[in-house]
């Protein structure tokens, strides 16, 4: 029996779109690389998300990305005020995979979500921060040059220039190796930190460099991130843009 050559023509684009469609050749859709971050007043960082004032704020997924792709989700919220800058990560998990008891360690060996801020495009210094499941914290400055690149601390870190910062943990304990559902790290930038890459609020409309990333060890080490990177978190050119409403 002899059949339609429009028949097989329809059929075999409709199979060849299944195909494609459902058999792993979907890809990931790239994150807009800009960000409007809303104004909020300050609240009380409690680790957990439960001010109402993230509520004005959407959630932004992260990509994962690299050679060992997690199967969890990662989500941040960003809000700004007159005093600094809210982020709120929301971290799906099954172990806490991190022991280290001390701020200032290489946290970045272990379960952390990382923030990276890049005010002025004028020169390469920029603002890393990173907090563990475990609550410890790692604020850096960074300069690079052409690749090359050094953290320093803080200097006066105390009063009104130092972070707050809190985590939590669902469906288990708050402690090394337990088994979870996921955790949260919420914390707080004041701008005073930033000088003087930044030397007041960000008025309406203006731009800042950013990007946001998660390393999970469960499996070998999965990425997270808001832009995607060819490997280096600090490929600050790769960074998208926070544009303050």
């Amino acid at each position: 029996m002899k059949c339609n050559s429009s028949v097989l023509l329809f059929f075999t684009c409709f199979f060849a779109a299944v195909l494609f469609s459902g058999c792993g050749f979907k890809t990931e859709e790239s994150q807009p690389e800009t960000l409007v971050i809303k104004k909020c007043e300050d609240f009380r960082i409690t680790g957990d998300g439960s001010s109402p004032e993230w509520g004005n704020s959407k959630w932004i997924d992260l990509q994962k990305q690299g050679k060992v792709i997690s199967p969890y989700y990662t989500k941040v919220k960003v809000l700004y005020s007159a005093t600094g800058i809210y982020f709120l990560f929301d971290c799906e998990d099954t172990r806490l995979s991190a022991t280290m008891t001390a701020d200032n360690l290489n946290l970045w060996e272990e379960d952390v979500v990382e923030i990276f801020l890049w005010p002025d495009e004028s020169f390469p210094v920029y603002f890393e921060y990173e907090l563990s499941p475990l609550n410890y914290e790692l604020p850096i400055i960074i300069p690079n040059k052409n690749g090359t690149f050094l953290g320093w601390l803080p200097w006066n870190y105390d009063g009104d220039k130092r972070t707050i910062h809190a985590t939590s943990v669902t469906g288990g304990q708050k402690e090394s190796g337990s088994t979870i559902t996921g955790w949260k790290a919420e914390f707080f930038i004041p701008y005073k930190l930033l000088a003087p890459l930044v030397q007041e609020a960000p008025a309406p409309g203006t731009r800042w460099r950013a990007n946001m990333y998660r390393i999970d060890y469960d499996n070998g080490a999965g990425h997270f991130a808001w832009q995607k990177t060819d490997g280096s978190f600090h490929q600050y050119d790769k960074y998208g843009t926070f544009i303050f409403e």
